[in-house]
C-alpha cells in the first residue's frame, strides 16, 4: 500500500472523527485531520535535525526539527508519536514520548490539522528511514537557531517550534 493510500481519521475544528479518506484524498481536499510532532534529543541534549526526502507527499526536500506524522485511523495520538519516532529515528524501544500541548496549524491557504507536539530523548545511535530521511544531523538549540535563516524548513514545523519556544517560557 503506498502512503497515498493510508487511511486517515478526518476531524472537525475540536478535533473530534467525522469520518475517514485516503491520505491523497486528505491532502488533495485539504481535509482536517491529525499529526504528531516529536522533538527527539539524544544523550547530549542535542536535536535530531533532517531533511525529508525527495518523494515525501507534503514538503519534500525540506529540513524538520521534529519527526513525526499523520495519526492513522483509530490510532490516538500517543501511539502516533511513539510509532513515527521509532520508523522515522531507526529505533526500537523508545521511552514513550511526552505529550506537551497540542494546537491547529492553519497553512494560511484553508488547509488545517490539529498537531500534537511531544518530546523523547534518544540514548543510542539512529538509523533513519531512507525512504523518509535524505540527510540528519544532531544540533544544539544555538546550531538550530543558526539554522533557521540558512535552510528551508517545513512550515507546520516551524509553527510547532514556535509554539514550543513559547509553551517552555
Amino acid at each position: 500500500m503506498s502512503a497515498a493510500d493510508e487511511i486517515l481519521d478526518i476531524v472537525d475544528e475540536n478535533d473530534r472523527v467525522t469520518g475517514q479518506a485516503r491520505r491523497g484524498d486528505v491532502y488533495a481536499r485539504g481535509l482536517r485531520h491529525r499529526c504528531v510532532f516529536v522533538w527527539a534529543r539524544d544523550a547530549l541534549g542535542r536535536v535530531f535535525v533532517h531533511r525529508r526526502t525527495a518523494t515525501k507527499l507534503v514538503f519534500p526536500s525540506l529540513h524538520d526539527m521534529f519527526v513525526g506524522g499523520v495519526v492513522g485511523t483509530g490510532e490516538s495520538y500517543d501511539d502516533a508519536a511513539l510509532r513515527e519516532a521509532e520508523e522515522e529515528l531507526g529505533v526500537a524501544g523508545l521511552p514513550r514520548p511526552e505529550y506537551l500541548f497540542k494546537f491547529l496549524y492553519d497553512d494560511g491557504a484553508g488547509r488545517t490539522w490539529w498537531s500534537a507536539v511531544y518530546e523523547v530523548r534518544c540514548e543510542g545511535p539512529v538509523t533513519p528511514q531512507a525512504e523518509e530521511v535524505a540527510w540528519h544531523g544532531f544540533l544544539t538549540e544555538v546550531e538550530l537557531e543558526r539554522r533557521l535563516g540558512e535552510w528551508e524548513w517545513v512550515p507546520d514545523g516551524l509553527a510547532a517550534y514556535a509554539l514550543l519556544r513559547a509553551w517552555r517560557r
